[in-house]
């Protein structure tokens, strides 16, 4: 079965974007910082395997509507060499690129999703965008974070871990590497005994109402 995966950079303040996120500033004013450790030459061992294990570990990706509207023009494709599931409210045609297609899907996270899941081949799914890991996180359909953690304060931008539509999460950490630019951080989402085992998406009520 797929794991459903959140792969992110953060400030040190809690920011995964800078201020005024824009098909210009795709990563908002001064957000760009945060990927340090990706675009570095020459990067380290450390980031490079991550970097490459996040790319060989992901069968599929959901993103957000926002997310696809800022960045499909800086990937030039799709941001893997995977299908994508971008959650909108207004249907539209798939849109084929060069590694593979972007699917709209009107109906919902949890339809996004399965959609994800049928065509991952067992590897992960990859979730892109705040408002669509927020709501993940908030209907019990997340089951790792990724977490990079960037030595650096941005002072303002795109929170992560906001709206998230419950008390209290726990986390057990997996991982922890580290390089000069940035803090691996690997942690599985605790479930409560009240959870559901049984279907892999009956954890939560469909949240779609929310897409970024």
């Amino acid at each position: 079965m797929s794991k459903v995966v959140l792969h992110v950079t953060m400030s040190l303040d809690g920011f995964m974007a800078g201020p005024d996120v824009s098909v210009e500033h795709p990563m908002g004013r001064g957000g760009m910082r945060l990927h340090d450790w990706i675009l570095h030459t020459p990067t380290s061992d450390v980031d490079a395997t991550v970097s490459e294990e996040i790319s060989a570990s992901t069968g599929a990706v959901v993103l957000g509507r926002r997310t696809y509207d800022v960045g499909v023009e800086v990937w030039q494709d799709t941001p893997f060499p995977v299908p994508c599931f971008v959650l909108t409210h207004h249907a539209r045609s798939p849109r084929v690129m060069k590694s593979g297609a972007f699917t709209f899907v009107t109906s919902g996270l949890e339809s996004a999703l399965q959609q994800a899941e049928a065509v991952a081949n067992g590897n992960d799914v990859t979730l892109m965008g705040a408002d669509v890991a927020q709501q993940a996180l908030g209907a019990g359909l997340l089951d790792e974070i990724n977490l990079q953690l960037a030595p650096v304060l941005l002072g303002e931008g795109r929170l992560l871990f906001e709206h998230l539509g419950t008390d209290q999460l726990e986390l057990e950490r997996t991982r922890l590497l580290s390089s000069p630019l940035v803090t691996h951080l690997r942690f599985r989402v605790l479930r409560s005994p009240s959870s559901s085992d049984g279907a892999a998406f009956d954890r939560g009520p469909d949240t779609g109402s929310r897409q970024n």
